[in-house]
């Protein structure tokens, strides 16, 4: 059984940064996928990115992709989503998932994914 705690989470002005960090506890499988998927009340969550802890890959979605980056310390069995240059279609509750998984991943899907933190709010201001 695993555990998931989302932090972070602020409230910014549009081009301001944030890390989110997704702290994992309990049974940790060395061979994982740790997924960052948000969603705004109202509409159905999308996928942000994902990083292969065992190597270190990473996917991101094109809506994000060269302002987000995901990172890892598997010492500390955390991942990091940095978010710079933030939108205001960035708003929405932030939530970290996990899967097993194997080397390259080239997709997200909500489905696949076993494990769910509870969140974190990033709020986007002009």
């Amino acid at each position: 059984q695993v555990q998931l705690a989302e932090s972070g989470g602020d409230s910014v002005q549009t081009g301001g940064s944030l890390r989110l960090s997704c702290v994992a506890s309990g049974y940790i499988s060395r061979w994982r996928c740790v997924a960052w998927f948000r969603q705004v009340p109202g509409k159905e969550g999308e996928g942000v990115g994902v990083i292969v802890t065992e190597g270190g890959t990473t996917f991101y979605v094109d809506d994000v992709k060269g302002r987000f980056t995901i990172s890892k310390d598997n010492a500390k069995n955390t991942v990091y989503l940095q978010m710079d240059s933030l939108k205001p279609e960035d708003e929405a509750m932030y939530y970290c998932a996990q899967r097993h998984c194997f080397g390259l991943v080239r997709n997200l899907n909500e489905g696949e994914y076993n494990y769910w933190g509870q969140g974190t709010q990033v709020t986007v201001s002009s």
